[in-house]
């Protein structure tokens, strides 16, 4: 079993992240899911954006560096949008990576270093329209091309944060293949 550092997204941990840890969890994973916000939630990503940054997104990320180092290595990274900004950091540059899923969102490999570790599988997902993937997905491309155990997977449509099953634009389809696909990653690493 894996154990998952898994970072919300702007919207804050919401019922949606917690079920989709809690899937997780029942399939014997442990997941960690640090609160980056102190118990907000947004109803829309304009309002966490405002949040965040009026909360300072560098202090927010470090407080997100802090739970990982509060764990120790050996860790599956994970992270919906803006906790990808996270999760992505931690796989290239912590030594003892399992893994990293970067789920809505892919930032240049170069932000965090030269080259993704040979060593570290991760899968990338997103949706094919969605306004904020689509900015993101030549990173994803890139890096997928780039590294042997980095699989991309685009899901027709355009809803940002369709595994939430707590907001409007969950996608039960698409989240469903989502989870099938992280299950086989997590039992593979």
């Amino acid at each position: 079993m894996a154990e998952v550092l898994l970072y919300h997204h702007i919207q804050g941990l919401t019922d949606g992240v917690r079920a989709f840890a809690d899937d997780l969890r029942q399939d014997g994973h442990t997941v960690h899911t640090p609160d980056l916000f102190d118990g907000r939630t947004f109803a829309t990503i304009e309002e966490g954006f405002g949040f965040a940054r009026d909360a300072g997104l560098e202090a927010i990320r470090a407080r997100g560096i802090t739970a990982a180092d509060e764990l120790g290595p050996g860790l599956v990274y994970a992270g919906f949008s803006f906790g990808v900004t996270i999760a992505q950091q931690l796989a290239q540059t912590r030594p003892g990576a399992r893994g990293a899923l970067l789920i809505y969102s892919c930032l240049p490999v170069g932000e965090f270093g030269d080259a993704w570790p040979e060593d570290v599988p991760a899968q990338i997902h997103g949706k094919e329209g969605d306004e904020f993937f689509d900015e993101d997905l030549p990173s994803a491309r890139e890096l997928a091309d780039s590294a042997a155990a980095v699989e991309l997977f685009v899901y027709p449509g355009d809803q940002h944060l369709f595994a939430d099953s707590s907001l409007d634009a969950y996608d039960a389809e698409a989240s469903a293949l989502l989870m099938e696909r992280v299950r086989a990653f997590l039992a593979s690493v």
